[in-house]
């Protein structure tokens, strides 16, 4: 009987100590999330923070002026980066082209203007309004013949959802994009449906089967008719439905703008081509940063193709940025397209700080550069996340969002003066994101008040 009691005595005391070792390891894999030095004030924040249990979380935090990283937690661990690829986008950009967008490659032969796209997004866009290359169409004394078929990839991104072709934040890609490649349709004050471009009025009909479970108008996934409710319209209706992009539509577009015939040929463009110029190049960049235009953004990677080949290409550009701009980045980059809409893309926060770093010295002007980003309680998708200090912003980040995915990455600048870069990434959260969007802003105003 003894000896019984030792032996439980002896079991409690090893399940004990196993008990005792498992909380160890499991500090042990707390702390060892950190995979570089990090400030003890910094840890404690997020060791303490409820939001961030339970979902995958990597921060990595850079002082500038000492070129010296403050914080690393699971910095060198891969993300779905959502719109916080608009970043390689933006840089790339700044890389390739000059201060405007070339929106039009174009040759004179006796009686003829041939010209092809470059992806340039700004002829006749809503916000951008781009005009320099209608007024050299609309005055050309030739014929107009539009040479179609220099884009070479998919109307859609690798990873794209097919399921969201009806929704205004996923426009085709196209060579010469028109309109933002978007039909807008709205009511008016007497209640009156109207549609922009005029040219899509005679396709959106009233179809009595068609009974959404809210008032919405519909487009066949392959064509361009497009279905509504017989329902009343809601007073301030809405909506954005992207079009099937055609080389068809596009002329017939173009002709109803131009008040003359466009015809379409078939032929490789030239060596001699001239270049016609459009919007500023910071116009187009501080619409993509501040208000995540991923249309834009993906655009804009195939300007930079127009510019570097003849074909136009998303994946060539991407792959010519790999080599020649991003070789030594902390990590590979696995990216597939100019937005984030593919949940394929895949960066570090650490590779996201040092892009951030090289965007900063490729720009040197810190005012243009902060005029581009969102600027916490000021401008873009963090104007009403942070508070100002007095009247000035003290954060300018990009955010990045998709279902159960939440990034921030940015530029900071300290209540003692230092300027920092920061990316901090969320995945795979099961809570709402503005809890987590939240969290976000309440740990970079901490550090912006504490440092």
């Amino acid at each position: 009987m003894k000896k019984f009691r030792i032996w439980i005595m002896w079991g409690a005391v090893i399940l004990l100590v196993l008990s005792s070792c498992s909380v160890f390891r499991a500090q042990i894999s707390i702390i060892d999330r950190f995979n570089g030095r990090c400030n003890k004030k910094i840890m404690t924040v997020f060791k303490d923070s409820p939001i961030l249990k339970g979902h995958t979380v990597g921060f990595a935090l850079y002082d500038v002026d000492q070129k010296l990283s403050l914080c690393e937690y699971n910095a060198d661990k891969y993300f779905t980066a959502a719109s916080n690829t608009k970043l390689f986008s933006f840089y790339i950009g700044l890389k390739i082209l000059k201060d405007s967008i070339p929106g039009l490659r174009y040759v004179e032969r006796e009686d003829s203007l041939i010209f092809w796209g470059t992806g340039d997004p700004s002829l006749l866009h809503p916000i951008l309004e781009g005009s320099n290359v209608l007024d050299l169409l609309r005055v050309a004394p030739q014929k107009l013949y539009y040479a179609a078929g220099n884009y070479t990839g998919k109307f859609y991104g690798h990873g794209w959802m097919y399921e969201d072709y009806n929704t205004g934040f996923q426009p085709e890609k196209s060579e010469l994009p028109l309109f933002g490649n978007v039909v807008n349709v709205f009511t008016n004050s007497a209640g009156e449906l109207q549609i922009t471009p005029v040219y899509f009025k005679k396709y959106i009909q009233k179809d009595e089967t068609y009974t959404p479970f809210r008032f919405k108008i519909e487009r066949k996934i392959f064509t361009n008719e497009f279905t509504y409710p017989s329902a009343l319209f809601p007073p301030n209706f809405k909506q954005q439905i992207p079009w099937r992009t055609t080389p068809e539509l596009t002329t017939a577009l173009l002709e109803e703008q131009l008040g003359k015939t466009v015809s379409i040929i078939s032929m490789p463009l030239p060596s001699d081509a001239n270049t016609i110029y459009s919007v500023k190049s910071d116009s187009l960049y501080k619409e993509i940063l501040q208000k995540s235009d991923n249309f834009l953004a993906e655009q804009l990677l195939i300007v930079c193709a127009s510019t570097r080949f003849d074909t136009l290409s998303t994946e060539n550009i991407i792959s010519y940025a790999n080599q020649e701009f991003l070789q030594d980045l902390p990590d590979p980059t696995l990216w597939f397209d100019g937005s984030g809409i593919s949940r394929y893309n895949l960066f570090t926060p650490r590779t996201l700080v040092a892009l951030l770093g090289r965007i900063k010295e490729e720009m040197k002007d810190q005012e243009r550069l902060y005029g581009l980003f969102p600027a916490g309680g000021i401008s873009g998708t963090i104007k009403k996340l942070y508070p100002t200090d007095g009247d000035n912003a003290f954060v300018w980040a990009k955010t990045g969002t998709v279902k159960n995915n939440y990034n921030q990455s940015g530029y900071l600048l300290t209540k003692k003066g230092k300027n920092l870069i920061f990316s901090f990434m969320n995945n795979n959260y099961s809570r709402p994101s503005s809890e987590v969007r939240k969290e976000v802003a309440r740990i970079i105003t901490y550090i912006h008040k504490n440092f």
